[in-house]
């Protein structure tokens, strides 16, 4: 197995990438483990927030690092809360409080109106230094529902209505989820990527 550093703390996040790197022979080793810190995401895209993670937790470890920046886009709202979809409310993390105030702002809005998109740009690093970085992207269209279902996944998950199966995200087996998520979109095309580098 080989290893690799997972710059996110978060273990939801953790388990989900982990479940879909092992068929790959990747042994994920979050960050936390590793005492590596959450460095500031300075960035003002996906890609730029996914590039200073794994860059820094390569710095930190020493070991290839792969780092997730990912979120959700309202068409009604202009694109948000995009890159502030895990701080939304004010508080990092807080998926309560973000679901709650996405529904307060799209409030009596019609459904037609409630389109969104989940975006998931995934970065692999083999050092701090490498000038290539592998950088994936994958999306997930659905819409914002009126009220939350299902208890699985997490962040907007409860909210995020997915056409294909006909249920919120949050109802899906992790198995349906990782084969239309974002997530699993940007994973395939990095494993394909890492596949084509390294073969």
């Amino acid at each position: 197995m080989k290893k690799i550093v997972l710059a996110s703390g978060n273990r939801k996040k953790v388990a989900e990438l982990t479940q879909l790197l092992a068929q790959f022979q990747y042994q994920v080793i979050p960050q936390t483990d590793l005492n590596v810190s959450d460095v500031p995401e300075t960035g003002t895209t996906f890609v730029e927030n996914a590039i200073i993670k794994a860059r820094h937790a390569a710095e930190v470890t020493g070991l290839p690092a792969i780092a997730d920046d990912s979120g959700i886009e309202v068409d009604y709202l202009d694109g948000q809360p995009g890159i502030y979809s895990a701080r939304f409310c004010g508080e990092h993390g807080n998926d309560q409080g973000n679901n709650d105030l996405l529904l307060e702002k799209l409030s009596g809005v019609a459904a037609e109106e409630r389109t969104a998109r989940y975006q998931c740009v995934l970065v692999f690093m083999q050092h701090a230094k490498d000038p290539t970085p592998l950088i994936c992207q994958g999306t997930w269209e659905g819409r914002i529902m009126t009220e939350e279902m299902g208890d699985g996944g997490f962040g907007y998950d409860p909210l995020f209505w997915c056409e294909e199966h006909h249920c919120s995200a949050a109802q899906l087996t992790p198995e349906q989820k990782a084969a239309i998520s974002h997530r699993g979109k940007a994973l395939n095309q990095l494993m394909q990527s890492l596949q084509a580098k390294f073969s």
